[in-house]
């Protein structure tokens, strides 16, 4: 507790959202979640309620339930279409 705010390690963050340390860096870096520095040293907390405020956003039911979509999907482009056999044959 600072300042009547309840904080979470990386570890207890990371452990309530269902995510590996590394995921939940991701998302502070893309701006989906802040982090907050403690004191001189390099350790990170996280606000309790911005944690639990990204889990109602995205509910981990399920695995594929935990990703979070940060921006929309990039249109990927359909590859040209392959041949048939038949006209790679030639007599």
């Amino acid at each position: 507790m600072l300042e009547g705010e309840e904080y979470l390690s990386v570890k207890e963050a990371a452990r309530l959202l269902g995510v590996k340390p590394a995921t939940l860096y991701a998302y502070v870096s893309r701006g989906v979640l802040r982090s907050y520095r403690q004191g001189i040293k390099r350790q990170r907390l996280y606000r309790r309620a911005e944690v639990e405020a990204l889990l109602r956003l995205a509910p981990s039911a399920g695995r594929s339930a935990k990703v979070i979509p940060l921006r929309p999907a990039a249109r990927r482009r359909s590859a040209p279409p392959i041949p048939l056999a038949e006209s790679w044959i030639r007599d």
